[in-house]
């Protein structure tokens, strides 16, 4: 095994697989930036909100007004230099820091592929992807045409933990004997044109959640094997396409898409950077230089290890919730970063409760004169939103002279078509409870049972 390992570490590959998607990487960023800030989302989530909720830990990253533009202009522009390969290490780094701070600037917006680009720009931190078809390696005079294999397997690696991951948080009972939250979200789309006239169909509902579960499972495996390639890229295009036309995703499915490249050979990139080459007049032959890049020592014992402390995270982060009790779909705890994927509908309401502690004096405080509506939605069915929430109304009423402040909520939630229950303790004056990593106590037990991972 040992001996395994060694020669595996010593094994170079063909570094335009990783050229290709460090270019692709960085035209899917750009592209990203320039969408959400076309659309004007820059000043409708991060600039007119009064209150913003923060991940825990990091309650001191916040939009800084106006100038919250300019950590979008940084963040693409730093993609725009990644993309070529100019100054990579500063670019990579610049695009990690920018993109994540915009990404806990407010946990309102957190999405999966959120999380998922903040993790792979970190990882690209620690590649050389900038060792061949870039500016770096054109301003140096010296291309690398041979990289450590290591280095290209890591992205394969993280994509497949993506989707599998994906795909055994399906395993439950409402996903695959319910189908929900498909036959909610589904019928809705009626309008798809041929599609539209089957969404309210059960079967299709049901054909869904199984397709969905078994390409999860069993794409990167696809991918990986040289026979099945070209059919699982072809699902790829066709899952992350259909998966686009019916859920407001963004950019995701085309990032998806263009990432599963890297699981080809070396001939696809080549043919991908001659047409390249030919639409920018670059002269690709000065990269195809034969050269092979080798870590010095030291600098392979820092991969190494910060690929094993990423990998471990990565594989061990998700499970996290079998550390709480309770249904995970209710609580929600330990459930972000952990690649569970439109798994649930949750809607409800809170209705927030001051109460003079000496007094008994008491007032219901209107949601709408402190968060968006969108804010308004994510909070009311979200135990740390909610917390957070009472914490920032119990200071500003303080702050406005009351005395003795408490905070109550009644707040009731539905989950995945079920009826909708008691979420909150009414009794629980959340002014006193404390964040942190214990479970909430607080949360009203789930009234039904959820079977699988």
């Amino acid at each position: 095994m040992n001996h395994y390992l060694k020669n595996y570490f010593k094994t170079n590959t063909e570094a335009a697989p990783l050229a290709v998607f460090r270019i692709f990487f960085g035209i899917m960023m750009v592209l990203s930036i320039t969408r959400f800030w076309s659309y004007g989302w820059i000043n409708e989530l991060y600039i007119q909100p009064k209150f913003f909720f923060s991940y825990y830990g990091f309650e001191f990253v916040k939009p800084i007004d106006q100038y919250t533009y300019l950590i979008f202009a940084l963040c693409g522009l730093s993609a725009i230099f990644v993309a070529i390969g100019y100054k990579y290490r500063i670019a990579i780094i610049t695009f990690f820091l920018s993109f994540t701070y915009i990404e806990l600037m407010d946990k309102t917006t957190y999405l999966n592929h959120y999380y998922f680009t903040s993790v792979l720009s970190f990882l690209m931190i620690f590649l050389p992807a900038n060792a061949y078809f870039s500016v770096d390696a054109k301003k140096k005079g010296i291309s690398f045409q041979q990289i450590p294999k290591l280095t290209i397997d890591a992205i394969k690696l993280l994509l497949g933990i993506v989707y599998f991951y994906a795909g055994l948080a399906k395993l439950n009972s409402d996903w695959l004997i319910k189908a929900m939250p498909l036959k909610i979200w589904l019928p809705s789309k009626y309008g798809i044109p041929f599609l539209g006239n089957f969404m309210h169909q059960e079967w299709v509902h049901y054909l869904f959640s199984y397709t969905g579960v078994i390409y999860d499972l069993t794409i990167p495996f696809l991918l990986l094997y040289k026979r099945t390639r070209v059919f699982a890229f072809i699902l790829v295009v066709v899952f992350h396409v259909l998966t686009r036309v019916l859920f407001p995703i963004g950019m995701f499915p085309y990032i998806m898409i263009v990432s599963t490249l890297i699981f080809f050979d070396a001939k696809l990139h080549h043919r991908i950077l001659e047409i390249i080459s030919r639409l920018f007049k670059i002269y690709k032959n000065f990269f195809d230089s034969k050269l092979v890049l080798s870590f010095t020592p030291k600098y392979n014992k820092i991969v190494l290890s910060m690929l094993s402390v990423f990998f471990a995270i990565q594989l061990l982060l998700p499970f996290r919730y079998l550390l709480y009790p309770g249904e995970l779909f209710w609580t929600e705890e330990g459930f972000r970063f952990s690649w569970r994927v439109m798994l649930m509908e949750k809607a409800g309401y809170a209705n927030f409760k001051i109460v003079n502690g000496k007094t008994g004096k008491r007032f219901y405080v209107d949601n709408d004169d402190f968060l968006t509506p969108f804010q308004q939605k994510q909070m009311a069915t979200q135990p740390d939103f909610i917390l957070e929430y009472a914490h920032y109304l119990k200071q500003h009423f303080e702050n406005e002279g009351h005395q003795n402040v408490q905070v109550f909520v009644e707040s009731y939630v539905a989950l995945n078509g079920r009826l909708s229950s008691q979420y909150i303790d009414p009794e629980e004056d959340l002014g006193k409870q404390k964040e942190s990593f214990k479970h909430k106590n607080w949360i009203i037990p789930f009234k039904d049972e959820i079977k699988g991972l």
